[in-house]
């Protein structure tokens, strides 16, 4: 039986069942919340708040030092085991093990932490650690066995890998559950606000009581997601789980990014209708499945890998490309004059404008009359020679420059005119979620795309290549992009 009382929300600090149905309330659960939110001194809200917030980075700076402190010491102690136990066919000093574990260490701290095992990671929602902490410790290992193959330098016995590899991967393992522990003890059981239907927030309590009540509380529920951050302040919550699919559009981007800075996790309960769309790292809370929205697709981790990508791939190539730039350079100052280079105004990431190069292969009073428009097939301001520079996307390479000063990425959704991203904004919703990683030289939409096809497909495309992002991805596309260029297909 649903609330008597009209409007559409409501909220609750004890068992919101027990209130439904008209039982007796649990009375140990309702003098804690009773405590929690009536008899807090003033302040001790945003005190609380404060040290939600400071969570992910404590959390980070302690996995790191346990991580590092962790492997160092497991390959000294697997060395010193296979010493003792006389495994070793020849032994070097010891200065030079310390350096090699310590290269090793670095290699291991660093592959974790561009594998997201660094990232935040939400109170509520389980999921298992052992695969990856598997997967990218033996991505590791192979890292240090690739040195050993192309310096002939060891950084520690081959024998020890094998033993590291398994050995290193409980470790991580560990680490990571000793400070969920340290966590959940130093820290009040978590509390979460239910957003949903009458119904679905009765079934959600009703499930969630079955946890131990130091592991979770039910903060509350609404049947809305207006004004969630006054909601969440106002019942004390420190996560939040939406169990309707339509409240999705309500809280994305904002204000999901809000509730994110403040340190309040959010969780959608995955239904029936959305587990067929190949959901990615779905966790489980209460029996449920449940999947962790954040603000932004791509982790803080996942960013920066992909700009150190970025820049291996400039230093790779760039025997290649600087010839080819300036010979592509001197084709357009004989062809088409001065000047060579033609600079415009784009939209780059989280909508900031900058100034994107290329080489010009259009005439000078391209746009005096039509002002800014998308490109055509065969445009007619193209001057004459130059239309092979475009279908060969040389006209482009200018672009690198961009990347270097980290205004673009080589691949990604290309970047649009001021002028056209306000008209698509109005027209194509969620259009501005392009704007989550810098614009590419190249992406999905161009490899699958040609220049005429239409801004709400192409956005399907970005869509798509931000949510599966991955380095293999990039590469792919990159290979597809070549295929493009040969196959001069526009």
């Amino acid at each position: 039986m649903s609330d008597p009382t009209p409007g559409p929300t409501r909220t609750t600090t004890g068992p919101p069942d027990a209130e439904r149905n008209g039982s007796a309330p649990v009375q140990g659960r309702e003098r804690r919340s009773h405590a929690t939110t009536s008899q807090r001194p003033p302040g001790a809200d945003a005190r609380r708040q404060q040290r939600l917030a400071r969570l992910p980075q404590r959390r980070t700076r302690a996995l790191l030092a346990l991580d590092a402190v962790g492997l160092f010491a497991l390959m000294m102690a697997i060395h010193g085991a296979r010493y003792a136990l006389d495994l070793m066919t020849t032994v070097y000093p010891l200065q030079n093990y310390l350096i090699g574990f310590g290269v090793a260490t670095a290699i291991h701290l660093a592959v974790l932490y561009f594998g997201g095992l660094y990232e935040r990671e939400g109170r509520l929602g389980s999921r298992p650690r052992l695969p990856r902490a598997l997967a990218l410790v033996g991505m590791a290992v192979l890292l240090c066995a690739g040195i050993a193959l192309l310096t002939g330098q060891y950084l520690m016995p081959r024998g020890n890998l094998v033993i590291l590899f398994l050995l290193g991967s409980l470790l991580v393992v560990g680490n990571r559950r000793l400070v969920r522990e340290i966590q959940r003890r130093r820290h009040p059981a978590p509390r979460v606000l239910l957003v949903g239907e009458p119904h679905q927030t009765g079934t959600a309590a009703a499930q969630l009581r079955e946890l131990d009540a130091d592991d979770l509380e039910v903060a509350g529920e609404v049947r809305e997601a207006d004004d969630l951050p006054a909601l969440v302040e106002r019942t004390v919550a420190s996560d939040v789980l939406l169990l309707s699919n339509r409240t999705l559009d309500d809280v994305y981007p904002e204000p999901l990014a809000t509730l994110e800075q403040q340190g309040v996790g959010v969780l959608q309960m995955v239904r029936p209708s959305n587990s067929m769309l190949g959901l990615r790292g779905i966790s489980e809370l209460g029996g449920m499945p449940v999947v962790a929205l954040r603000s932004h697709v791509l982790t803080a981790s996942e960013r920066q890998l992909k700009r150190l990508e970025d820049l291996v791939l400039l230093i790779v190539t760039a025997p290649v490309t600087v010839p080819l730039i300036a010979l592509t350079a001197l084709y357009v100052r004989l062809r088409a004059g001065s000047p060579v280079l033609y600079r415009q105004q784009r939209v780059g990431q989280g909508g900031r404008v900058f100034s994107m190069v290329k080489f010009r292969t259009m005439r000078r009073d391209a746009e005096a009359q039509s002002g800014a428009v998308w490109a055509q097939r065969r445009d007619p301001r193209v001057l004459r020679g130059m239309g092979w520079l475009r279908d060969a996307r040389f006209d482009e390479l200018p672009q690198l420059w961009n990347v270097l000063r980290g205004e673009m990425t080589i691949v990604g959704p290309r970047p649009e005119r001021p002028e056209l991203v306000a008209q698509f904004e109005q027209a194509i919703p969620g259009y501005e979620r392009r704007g989550e990683v810098p614009p590419g030289i190249t992406g999905l939409a161009q490899v699958h795309g040609r220049y005429h096809t239409d801004p709400e497909y192409k956005l399907g495309h970005d869509v798509q290549y931000l949510v599966n992002w991955s380095p293999v991805l990039d590469l792919q596309i990159l290979l597809r992009t070549l295929w493009v260029i040969l196959a001069r297909r526009v």
